[in-house]
């Protein structure tokens, strides 16, 4: 037998003429070893045609039968395709299988209901040809369907090699926690996008959006920008740590991801004994108002109003803050 089969390829070589060098074109020959037949993989590809030419013939046959078994109540339009079903069922359920096929538990439901529609797949084609040609036509009819499903049956056993015990449990208990994440992250898609269309009507009817500096009614410079576990973190080190300076509890703050400056460390620090009461500062929202009783016109006195607001909360108040104010208010008398 021979081991070997020859290939030509190119390369090239450096050729001189007349003292001028050239790279050129050269074949040579190279013999590369054969493996042998694979005469499992040979005999698996041939046993996978016989099963799926078989499973067409099935499916044409059981098309045909059933086919002309429901025309004697429907029409032959619709009475065909819908014989499709009883071979598809079964087909489908052996799909299923296989894909479950490293999973016991998992692959049992499906066998039992291929096996369920193939039962109603072969009374089918058996009572057609009952009705047709007889008992033996019925027999052999239904049996077509029985020969392509057991065929499969036998090529899928052959091919499933089961996972050990413990591999199962393993692949079970991934399967779970990454099924977990993926409803989780889709859930979490569903929310952002219904918050989303939320946020876009609240916006169409003139409305602050939730969580909005004007949903709020607070000065901006009010609101404490500092989360509350960073000031747990900030006190809680303070308290383990009395001496520690204001730059100590910031740099260990860093070190767990919480990035605050020492100013800030100083003002949490400050807060802890300042037991004094201090008067509440108005909101925007309570100027703006303020404005509007003292005779300020909400629209022809826009501009004075912005005035007003910046003058008692800072320049940095937005003047499309101040007029959605006006416009609530306006729609609220």
């Amino acid at each position: 037998m021979k081991t070997t089969r020859t290939e030509w390829r190119t390369r090239q070589v450096l050729h001189t003429v007349d003292g001028d060098p050239e790279l050129i074109d050269e074949q040579y020959r190279v013999d590369i070893p054969v493996p042998p037949r694979d005469w499992d993989r040979i005999v698996h590809n041939g046993v996978t045609t016989i099963a799926v030419t078989l499973t067409t013939v099935s499916v044409a046959w059981s098309t045909v039968s059933a086919g002309s078994l429901l025309s004697r109540a429907a029409p032959a339009a619709a009475a065909y395709p819908a014989a499709l079903a009883y071979d598809a069922a079964w087909i489908t359920c052996m799909g299923l299988e296989w894909l479950a096929r490293h999973d016991p538990d998992r692959a049992r439901a499906p066998r039992a209901a291929g096996y369920i529609a193939l039962i109603l797949a072969m009374a089918a084609i058996a009572a057609d040809g009952y009705l047709t040609s007889g008992m033996a036509t019925a027999a052999a009819g239904a049996a077509i369907s029985a020969i392509a499903k057991g065929l499969w049956h036998l090529v899928l056993n052959h091919t499933a090699l089961p996972l050990p015990e413990r591999d199962r449990a393993w692949l079970k208990a991934r399967r779970g926690k990454l099924g977990a994440r993926l409803a989780l992250a889709a859930q979490q898609r569903q929310l952002l996008r219904v918050q989303g269309q939320y946020n876009a009507l609240v916006a169409a009817l003139g409305q602050p959006a939730p969580g909005s500096p004007d949903d709020q009614d607070e000065d901006p410079g009010q609101q404490d920008s500092l989360s509350g576990p960073a000031r747990r973190m900030i006190l809680a080190r303070a308290a383990s740590l009395p001496d520690a300076t204001a730059e100590e509890i910031a740099a260990h703050l860093a070190r767990h991801d919480i990035a605050v400056d020492p100013d800030t460390v100083r003002a949490v620090l400050d807060s802890r004994s300042d037991d004094t009461v201090r008067p509440l500062r108005p909101t925007i929202t309570d100027t703006v108002k303020k404005a509007v009783r003292s005779g300020l016109d909400a629209d022809k006195d826009r501009e004075e109003i912005v005035s007003a607001v910046r003058a008692a909360h800072g320049q940095k108040v937005p003047r499309d803050t101040v007029v959605r104010i006006l416009n609530r208010l306006k729609s609220a008398s």
